[in-house]
């Protein structure tokens, strides 16, 4: 399984637009917020690995 690194762009409601920035993404991943540790907020950088979102 690979692994996955993102920073929250923003948060619109129950969603946040995710940037990947292991490597060059101009497109952002719209993922449901109940999937996302409670603590997120703009700017904090997560780890996805075995279906799992992490805080980094």
């Amino acid at each position: 399984m690979e692994t996955y690194y993102y920073i929250v762009d923003s948060i619109d409601g129950d969603y946040a637009h995710l940037v990947r920035t292991d490597i060059e993404a101009t497109d952002k991943k719209l993922v449901a917020r109940a999937l996302l540790p409670a603590e997120i907020d703009v700017g904090t950088k997560l780890k996805y690995e075995m279906f799992e979102y992490e805080i980094i």
